[in-house]
């Protein structure tokens, strides 16, 4: 019988329902730093901060910089981890069928501790990969293809859970099957992106994970 595939999970918007609270962040933020780029949080959702940095800020001064990351830091210090209806539940799910699970974020390590610790994830995941780990964010497919090397699958091997463009991107690039969140984006921009579109994990069974991998 054929291996089970891997499952893969994004944080902010798979796991925990924290886009509406980015969003905010940086739209605001991106008035406040006159990047002169409207719906900011749009587009720089799912890159790492190191990413934003480079990108957006370059032409900024070192301190700019500094207190830029400084103040994203002290938002996510505070900021609430609300899960999205159904997806803890599916992933502790899929771990007591035998199913490998991994956590891939562009998040950092101090967030991810709070989150693992008040969301109760401690242990759960198989691998995790965060921005500390990577040297390329996302839509680059390095996080996703370290995933499947620490559990030792080939990436056709492993199934994503996404909802922003650069993490379908990433892991479509790893050449992994991605299923589409629409947690944060519209299905109807997702369908032609991914394997199948869902609105989150609420109410989804092991047979539907065994659907997927058809």
């Amino acid at each position: 019988m054929k291996q089970i595939k891997a499952a893969l999970f994004d944080f902010d918007g798979v796991l925990a329902n924290t886009e509406p609270l980015y969003d905010q962040y940086w739209d605001e933020a991106g008035i406040r730093y006159h990047t002169g780029i409207p719906h900011f949080a749009a587009v720089i959702k799912g890159t790492t901060m190191s990413n934003i940095l480079k990108k957006y800020f370059s032409d900024r001064t070192e301190e700019e910089r500094q207190q830029i990351q400084a103040e994203s830091e002290a938002f996510e210090s505070h900021m609430p981890f609300p899960p999205v209806p159904g997806s803890i539940e599916f992933v502790r799910m899929l771990k007591e069928n035998g199913v490998q699970v991994g956590l891939v974020t562009s998040s950092e390590n101090k967030k991810m501790k709070r989150a693992f610790k008040e969301m109760n994830l401690e242990g759960l995941f198989d691998t995790f990969v965060s921005e500390n780990r990577i040297t390329k964010g996302k839509p680059d497919p390095m996080c996703y293809l370290l995933a499947a090397e620490d559990l030792k699958r080939n990436p056709e091997d492993c199934i994503v859970f996404e909802d922003s463009f650069a993490g379908i991107t990433a892991a479509t690039r790893a050449g992994m099957r991605v299923i589409g969140l629409s947690t944060t984006n519209p299905e109807e921009t997702l369908k032609d992106k991914v394997y199948k579109v869902i609105p989150n994990l609420q109410n989804c069974t092991f047979d539907d994970y065994l659907s997927w991998q058809k």
